[in-house]
């Protein structure tokens, strides 16, 4: 490997393993099915063109591989490392930029209005740039990407607060490190979250008459 690396996080889409906040309000099975759906988009649209840019999937837990070799034919799968999220995200850091990666960006799979165009505009602006953050609405980050390693972006990190980005942001100002950030996006974790960004969403659940009746707003 010796070119910037997309590295996509992702879960096997079984039912109480995904969408646990969305889960409590429209049941397991549907918030599985859904992320199925977000992920798919999300796939579809940050698959490079050739040449681009290399794309890994980091799955967990490390026992899916086969469902997530099912899910993905073809992809280059590897499992997730680490404790917990920050460790996870910094050993995949190290792990792919000693495979000789250029430049390495990390994503998950909660915002399906991800492009390819938003990838490669974070991979461009590393030239200038030592971090280049995507703030999703709810105070975190939809993608982070770097030019080298840097584990202490990932720790001390109360994950899943809305003080992500900001923690992350005064980490890169303790590190004096040159910031870029994109343009800001909506994640969807909660059915809130689906029904204010609905009309966006509506079209990729069209072929979904059960998800459609179950997450539109009443």
């Amino acid at each position: 490997m010796s070119r910037d690396t997309l590295i996509v996080f992702l879960k096997r889409p079984r039912a109480g393993e995904v969408k646990t906040r969305l889960a409590t309000a429209v049941g397991a099975a549907t918030a599985a099915a859904f992320y199925r759906v977000l992920a798919d988009e999300e796939i579809r649209r940050t698959t490079p063109m050739s040449g681009e840019y290399e794309r890994l999937f980091l799955f967990s837990p490390s026992q899916a591989a086969a469902e997530i070799a099912a899910w993905l034919p073809g992809e280059t799968l590897l499992p997730q490392r680490g404790a917990d999220l920050g460790e996870r995200m910094a050993q995949a850091f190290a792990d792919t930029f000693a495979r000789g990666a250029r430049h390495v960006a990390i994503v998950g799979t909660d915002v399906p209005w991800l492009s390819r165009e938003s990838v490669l505009e974070a991979f461009a602006a590393l030239d200038r740039s030592d971090l280049v953050l995507g703030p999703s609405n709810d105070g975190g980050y939809y993608l982070l990407a770097t030019a080298r390693p840097r584990p202490e972006l990932f720790e001390g990190i109360d994950w899943g607060s809305a003080s992500v980005l900001a923690a992350t942001l005064h980490k890169a100002e303790a590190l004096d490190l040159r910031v870029r950030q994109l343009a800001s996006l909506p994640d969807i974790d909660t059915l809130e979250d689906v029904h204010a960004t609905w009309e966006r969403l509506r079209p990729l659940l069209t072929a979904h008459a059960d998800l459609l009746r179950r997450l539109a707003p009443s």
